[in-house]
């Protein structure tokens, strides 16, 4: 017996990438649904290879028959519909900042804390992380087990893909202006994006972070261990799809490189790239379409005690959304929780 399955926000990034994923991974799926605004109702969005869906009207859909969502339209649409779907009997797994921290919602990510899905049943949501947080955490968390992380410095270099269609529309119009000497025009960026990076994601907060900053530090501590202190700094780079990060990490016992590298090497979701000559690393281009964590530049750091330092590259729109959802489902059929 199959389940059914309803998109929302399935004609943006994720959306298109969550029913992708969903066809590629064969769901056990009897029926999918592709669900956004009123704006982009009858538009027709690709699932599979070979199959369409004509996109629903979310605001006049009735959830009731529907068994899980998938949900990444903007936090105040999923703060609307995602509680009525769960009232209808769906699972909610939404995408979105809304839920995150909310402490009846599990927080996410299946080879970092798969056993907080049991707490699904509170609200009837799950809650996916942020982008950055979760190819960070399913790196760290390996090395977390072996050694104890003490604290996190990370500064990450984030794709204009993370902030929607638009964002990739201004890079590519913005590229081409240049070019051709025309004036670039900013809409969706505070500053030029192209041949450009912006230390700014998100709202600044009084602290002097920006909220994308704060999702990594609070994200961190509900999913992996509320005692690491972590520090980011985000920024956005000139890449259509794949986020980068470079990570130092401070833990309570001795690792070496080595030590570390096997740990990564054995770990799910884990892929380590990681060899001293040129092009003995991963960038974003290599990992646009793949599912896997990359790991390269993994190097001990001899000016902390027990430190190491390393480059993690993941795509955004896969692994930071669309299939951490998609898993997140299908450890839930795994474990019984459907």
């Amino acid at each position: 017996m199959g389940y059914k399955v309803a998109v929302v926000g399935a004609t943006g990034n994720v959306g298109r990438e969550m029913l992708q994923i969903l066809a590629e991974r064969s769901f056990p799926a009897d029926e999918v649904v592709a669900l956004a605004s009123e704006r982009s109702v009858g538009q027709v969005v690709s699932f599979g290879e070979d199959d369409e869906l004509r996109v629903q009207d979310l605001s006049r859909f009735d959830f009731k028959g529907i068994d899980i969502v998938l949900s990444s339209p903007g936090a105040k649409v999923s703060a609307a519909f995602a509680p009525r779907a769960a009232e209808a009997g769906a699972v909610v797994i939404d995408n979105t900042s809304q839920f995150r921290m909310d402490p009846d919602v599990p927080l996410v990510v299946p080879e970092v804390n798969p056993g907080a899905i049991a707490g699904w049943c509170k609200k009837g949501i799950i809650a996916n992380p942020n982008c950055s947080t979760i190819q960070m955490v399913v790196a760290l968390k390996p090395l977390h087990d072996l050694a104890t992380i003490r604290r996190v410095v990370v500064a990450t270099y984030q794709s204009v893909s993370g902030a929607g269609k638009d964002a990739m529309d201004e890079l590519f119009t913005q590229t081409r202006a240049i070019y051709v000497n025309d004036p670039v025009e900013r809409k969706k960026f505070t500053k030029q994006i192209a041949f450009n990076v912006i230390p700014h994601i998100d709202s600044f907060m009084d602290d002097g972070a920006t909220k994308e900053e704060w999702k990594m530090v609070v994200e961190t501590k509900k999913i992996l261990d509320p005692k690491i202190k972590v520090a980011a700094t985000c920024v956005r780079v000139p890449v259509f799809i794949g986020h980068s990060e470079v990570v130092n990490v401070e833990f309570e016992r001795p690792i070496t490189a080595d030590e570390a590298r096997r740990a990564l090497r054995a770990a799910p979701g884990v892929s380590v790239i990681d060899h001293r000559v040129d092009e003995g690393y991963v960038t974003p281009v290599e990992v646009a379409g793949e599912d896997n964590v990359f790991v390269s530049r993994l190097r001990e750091d001899i000016t902390v005690e027990n430190g190491l330092s390393m480059w993690i590259v993941g795509d955004n729109l896969r692994k930071g959304a669309a299939l951490n959802a998609v898993q997140i489902a299908e450890t839930m059929i795994r474990d019984g929780h459907l």
